[in-house]
């Protein structure tokens, strides 16, 4: 059976020596992209064989016989983490991009960041009414792009089961603002 986190700060199954392991796998890059801001960089972890193998087994793991229907990335990284989460659980996978990027039929969302508005969009024919999505990237900070993303899937009919994040910075408040907005919220790091 598979568990679920009710607590959108309770994290996945990941011993404390493993947590240790994947912190010490990501490279954090001071003022960039702007100064003030300490970047973490989940691309030393992908590069590790063995980094990478328990971040997909950790956030794939709560969900095995869940009945996923599809996982959704969230352009970039979330391509990454999103494609090999769904071939462990079998499910299909779904991009989720900026405005443009997509060739086919698009639903889109706009959201507020920092410094403006942008919009999102997948494919129309991309979720059918009920399916069961998990929402995936790899770092949830302030929340703006995954509630949107969330908000993008819902409307196409999907029924989010959680955001999944490798990476939670819980002083910019996003997985609080997901679960504010009733989406269940998995993490296995905290920075």
């Amino acid at each position: 059976m598979a568990r679920c986190y009710r607590n959108p700060y309770t994290r996945p199954s990941v011993n404390q020596e493993q947590r240790t392991f994947l912190q010490q796998s990501i490279r954090t890059i001071a003022d960039y992209p702007r100064p003030g801001i300490q970047f973490r960089d989940i691309t030393t972890l992908l590069r590790d064989a063995r980094a990478f193998a328990l971040t997909i087994e950790s956030l794939v793991t709560p969900w095995i016989g869940a009945g996923v229907d599809k996982v959704a990335g969230i352009e970039a990284r979330g391509f990454i983490l999103g494609g090999a989460v769904a071939h462990h659980l079998k499910a299909g996978f779904i991009p989720i991009r900026k405005r443009g990027k997509l060739p086919h039929e698009t639903v889109r969302v706009a959201y507020s960041l920092e410094y403006g508005v942008d919009e999102m969009e997948m494919h129309r024919d991309a979720v059918q009414q009920g399916e069961k999505v998990l929402l995936l990237d790899d770092l949830i900070a302030t929340g703006g792009t995954a509630t949107a993303a969330a908000q993008l899937l819902n409307s196409a009919g999907a029924r989010v089961m959680a955001a999944c994040f490798v990476i939670d910075l819980p002083d910019l408040g996003g997985a609080a603002r997901l679960h504010a907005a009733g989406i269940e919220v998995q993490s296995l790091l905290k920075f």
